[in-house]
């Protein structure tokens, strides 16, 4: 191609670029218009020149090629020169489609933008959602710039675990941050949450305390250094604060009583880990300075505490009457005992679930379980996994007649304890027409007692189908016949553990869930039983 001739196909090039493939390469662009149109062309692009050159033709042999030389060197000029003008020129390159427009971007209002980058937030969090779309472009930048969208945050300095220096020199770049982040991204924060902070604990909830007045939730998980003005400041200028969460963190007892007395009217939910401090903040609970908790859970940490938990139950009901959930999770505990006289506390009239497991023994019974639920008619959630005195006589007489789930799975148990092996019947009696999930896992009922449990879900009251939907029964006694009378009752079956259970031919002995797989097992079982009988 002739120097003349190159240029003008470089102005032809680059004026035939629309205007939204600027963002694009023009290589890139040419590619998709030019490429897929089988026009015929090649584009050969360097540093400094595009070459467009024309398709190659049909294949033409040695010979063929030599004589078409040797022709149009025999002729006379005059002849060559009217065969050039009779040559047919190639076809001119086919004009590119118009690209996308830039500008599609711009023309969203602002009010959908934020509501789309809120359904995002609300599925992922904020982090790094928002801060890698406030770089795409100035829309959306002010979009994710909005208060509205960072209304739950999780901070934790990015050299956590490392040496103490480089944590805490890390912990300073996160606090330099957060002094712009506060007033002008987190105004409208709600849940805030610190993992792995070791010294610059307390700056950081002065920037909250002082930018942060809509704050309701706040999680300190492993961390260090919360002194007793650090939480009161926090309440102080956090009206709204209810919910306190300090599992796993060094904190004073000293500094959560002085919270407690200062925002304890409106606290709704409290998380502790055990520890001899411990018996400072639940004095503080006893002496109704949280009439309106609902949620209280406390739990072990990684280091166990040996040393028994005595917990008063009628006190702990009449400092707080209005609890809705009670987990004291994974904790060697024991009711304290009553007085010469014995007079029954109020009870939790709003209790709905309580949870007591542990994977070890714990001193928990059916006196001690009474105490506690006697006066608890709407509780939906029992979680007894481990507590091997429950008898199925002491849940029959609780007061709740609309139980969901029932946990009463035993892990880990010593082998020298005496199981009950009657009266699981007592508890499908009871709850089939509302239990949703089951757990009897290692429990020693007998055979005959798990049939005749079991097969109150085949006759529900008023012939609806019954609402179990998960059922463990692993390391059981039951029979082939007794799980394919559940599954066949129970439609709705999602999750069936049959581990371990000694009477299930092989190969079935392992977790169903879906119900493609509890239908499998039902019809393994239906061949099975003529054999095995």
């Amino acid at each position: 191609m002739a120097p003349g001739a190159a240029r003008r196909a470089r102005r032809r090039v680059r004026g035939a670029l629309p205007a939204g493939a600027r963002a694009r390469s023009a290589e890139d662009w040419w590619w998709d218009q030019l490429a897929p149109s089988g026009s015929g062309y090649h584009l050969l692009q360097s540093d400094s020149m595009l070459l467009v050159l024309p398709g190659p033709g049909p294949a033409r042999t040695r010979v063929q090629r030599r004589a078409a030389r040797r022709t149009q060197r025999l002729l006379p000029p005059a002849s060559r020169a009217s065969a050039a003008k009779a040559r047919p020129r190639a076809a001119p390159a086919p004009e590119p489609q118009q690209g996308p427009d830039p500008g599609w971007g711009d023309r969203i209002p602002l009010e959908i933008l934020v509501q789309i980058f809120g359904l995002l937030v609300a599925a992922d969090g904020p982090m790094p959602f928002l801060g890698r779309a406030a770089r795409v472009c100035r829309r959306w930048h002010e979009a994710s710039s909005q208060p509205a969208l960072w209304h739950t945050v999780t901070l934790s300095p990015p050299l956590a675990g490392r040496l103490a220096k480089s944590g805490a020199k890390a912990e300073k770049k996160v606090l330099a941050s957060l002094e712009w982040l506060m007033p002008n991204r987190f105004s409208q924060l709600q849940r805030l949450t610190l993992i792995h902070w070791k010294s610059q604990v307390h700056p950081v909830l002065k920037l909250v305390s002082e930018s942060c007045p809509r704050l309701t939730f706040l999680k300190l998980s492993d961390c260090h250094g919360v002194t007793p003005d650090t939480l009161v400041m926090l309440a102080k200028a956090c009206p709204q604060l209810h919910s306190l969460d300090i599992q796993h963190s060094m904190v004073e007892s000293t500094a959560v009583v002085n919270f407690l007395e200062e925002a304890g009217p409106r606290m709704r939910k409290l998380w502790l880990t055990y520890s001899s401090q411990t018996t400072a903040i639940l004095g503080a609970l006893l002496g109704s300075c949280c009439p309106q908790l609902q949620v209280l859970e406390v739990s072990t940490g990684i280091n166990r505490n040996s040393t028994p938990l005595q917990l008063p139950v009628e006190a702990l009901q009449k400092g707080c009457p209005q609890l809705q959930v009670l987990r004291l999770l994974n904790l060697m505990w024991l009711p304290k005992p009553p007085g010469r006289v014995v007079t029954p506390g109020p009870g939790f009239p709003s209790l709905e679930e309580l949870c007591l497991a542990g994977c070890t023994c714990n001193f928990v019974s059916n006196e001690a379980l009474g105490r506690l639920l006697h006066g608890s008619p709407h509780l939906r959630l029992l979680d007894l996994r481990g507590c091997a005195r429950i008898t199925p006589a002491g849940l029959h007489d609780l007061p709740c007649q609309e139980l969901e789930q029932l946990h009463l799975g035993l892990y880990g148990t010593s082998d020298r304890l005496t199981l009950a092996k009657e009266g699981s019947h007592l508890l499908t009696q009871k709850w089939c027409h509302t239990l949703r999930e089951l757990d009897l896992s290692g429990q020693g009922f007998s055979e005959k007692d798990l049939e005749q449990a079991l097969a109150t879900f085949s006759a529900t009251p008023g012939g609806s189908p019954p609402a179990l939907c998960s059922v463990n029964l692993r390391g059981t006694r039951v029979t082939p016949s007794t799980v394919s009378s559940v599954i066949s009752s129970c439609t709705g079956l999602l999750y069936l553990n049959l581990e371990s259970c000694r009477c299930l031919p092989r190969g079935l002995k392992r977790a169903y869930r879906g119900q493609e797989e509890v239908q499998w097992c039902l019809e393994q079982l239906l061949t099975s039983l003529p054999s095995s009988s």
